[in-house]
């Protein structure tokens, strides 16, 4: 290409005699400055210069033209030219260009980026700066609010469970927006409410929760259940002193102070069934209708094995030299050489030992094998037992034990000083529930970290019965914005009364 000069570039418009200026105007302003009269004089739009003004349709053509010129210049030419158009400019539009020179120089990079790279950049911005970047623009926030990753993300560690399924590019930062409201009540104390349940004369001894409801055994010889929701007794029966319970929506299962067991039909409020065999107080009971089984733990040492349907003692389970205080039957989750996953399994435990038995193959089965936290005895486990098929959890005064139940290995203990006096509550992937005699704590098992507490009342605590409990349990594994809602805990009291303590609504 012929090297083009700034001056032959604009020739057409330079001065052309005295007094004469034929440059065009500023664009969108009338008249214009007069070159050959120096930076800052302006031509009137009077005589014959008004004559020489372009029409606006000849000015935009000739703005096109000299606009596909420039863009076809070199670098160098560019800024020439710039250099050239600046020398001929007054100060109106000096004052213009330097007014729109810094706009000019911006560039909106979540504008002019592929949307792709814009969301990588994203990534490695906190939450909160995000948050902050929302108010840039209109532009910015509709960018920031549909990057799904980087929401996601910050979810995920707040301690929140993600759902892939869920594709709506705006949820996620809704969801952060609550879980962050959700987790600073935590932080401050103030995600939880209290409310108490009165019927019972004389003191609870048995709690169990399920699905919203709440079922208590007492020493005034009756067993009511009620709606957490609205605090409501929906059921109530006449039955033995009960030291531990268990319910679905037909039937009741009690153990006793009175060394029985006992199942009841709730609508009539019949005893449909009697176990009698423990020589000792029961403290524990479970069942599964499909095995047609039920397992008791009892004060006599002993666990034993019953046909649910009729009664009848099955096996009577023996090793443990401590009253066992609870039996889970539970499905196995894992595989190793001595079960396989579905396999049902008995867990039992003392004060000392936690027992495991292959209760689903074979009634007379033996004990497949003994966990403890010391050799010579001298820790004691907490009396209570967190089982779901895959890791075995329980608490003790040198912390929180967790052990892998395919190998049987300890996977982790917990040690902290706070942890000295707490006892186990739930444990999940995310959280895990603790207590003592002041307070519930959440724990960040991520951070092995105490994350909130919740002052509670007086209560006692003892062997005689299961009489504390967790409630809802799936936000141990992740809050989501629906479970953290319900029961969060629930202790029997000295007048009788139940005290629960609930998730606040809307958190």
């Amino acid at each position: 290409m012929t090297k083009t000069s700034s001056k032959d570039l604009w020739a057409p418009w330079l001065p052309k005699g005295p007094g004469r200026c034929e440059a065009p105007p500023a664009r969108g302003r009338p008249g214009g400055v007069c070159p050959s009269r120096g930076p800052g004089s302006r031509s009137a739009p009077s005589g014959k210069f008004f004559h020489n003004l372009m029409e606006r349709k000849d000015f935009e053509t000739w703005l096109d033209n000299i606009s596909v010129t420039f863009l076809s210049l070199t670098d160098l030419q560019k800024n020439e030219s710039l250099d050239h158009l600046i020398s001929l400019s007054g100060a109106i539009q000096l004052r213009h260009l330097s007014n729109n020179l810094e706009t000019l120089l911006k560039r909106d990079f979540l504008k002019l980026l592929p949307l792709e790279l814009s969301f990588y950049l994203l990534k490695w911005l906190d939450p909160q700066t995000l948050l902050t970047c929302c108010l840039v623009s209109k532009q910015w926030n509709k960018v920031i609010s549909a990057c799904t990753e980087v929401w996601q993300t910050a979810c995920r560690n707040l301690g929140w469970q993600i759902d892939d399924s869920v594709q709506d590019a705006l949820h996620w930062k809704k969801v952060y927006l609550k879980a962050i409201l959700r987790m600073k009540q935590l932080k401050d104390h103030e995600a939880f409410e209290t409310s108490s349940l009165i019927g019972h004369s004389a003191r609870v001894y048995a709690l169990y929760y399920k699905d919203g409801l709440l079922c208590t055994g007492s020493d005034d010889l009756s067993a009511k259940l009620w709606d957490v929701s609205t605090g409501q007794c929906i059921y109530g029966i006449q039955t033995h002193t009960c030291a531990a319970v268990k319910f679905d929506e037909q039937k009741l299962v009690t153990g006793s102070f009175d060394n029985t067991v006992a199942c009841w039909e709730w609508s009539s409020g019949a005893r449909t069934q009697h176990f009698r065999g423990h020589t000792g107080a029961v403290f524990s009971v479970d069942y599964n209708d499909e095995l047609d089984l039920l397992v008791s733990g009892s004060a006599d040492f002993t666990v034993k094995v019953w046909a649910l349907s009729t009664g009848t003692c099955l096996n009577t389970l023996t090793g443990h030299t401590e009253w066992v205080t609870k039996v889970v039957l539970q499905k196995c989750k894992v595989k190793s050489l001595l079960h396989s996953p579905g396999d049902h399994i008995l867990l039992s435990a003392d004060k000392y030992e936690i027992k495991i038995w292959p209760i689903g193959r074979e009634i007379n089965c033996k004990c497949l094998k003994t966990l403890s936290v010391s050799e010579d005895r001298s820790i004691c486990l907490q009396p209570r037992l967190h089982f779901d098929g895959k890791y075995i959890v329980c608490s003790s005064a040198l912390g929180l034990y967790q052990w892998d139940f395919a190998s049987y290995d300890i996977l982790r203990v917990i040690k902290t000083p706070e942890l000295a006096n707490l006892a186990l509550l739930g444990f999940g992937d995310i959280f895990a529930l603790l207590f003592d005699n002041r307070y519930l704590y959440i724990m960040d098992l991520r951070t092995e970290n105490l994350i909130s507490r919740w002052p509670l009342p007086e209560y006692r605590k003892s062997k005689r019965g299961s009489s504390f409990l967790a409630g809802e349990m799936s936000w141990l594994n992740g809050l989501d914005g629906q479970n953290d809602m319900g029961l969060v805990f629930a202790t029997s009291m000295p007048d009788h009364s139940i005290h629960l303590v609930l998730w606040k609504e809307h958190g």
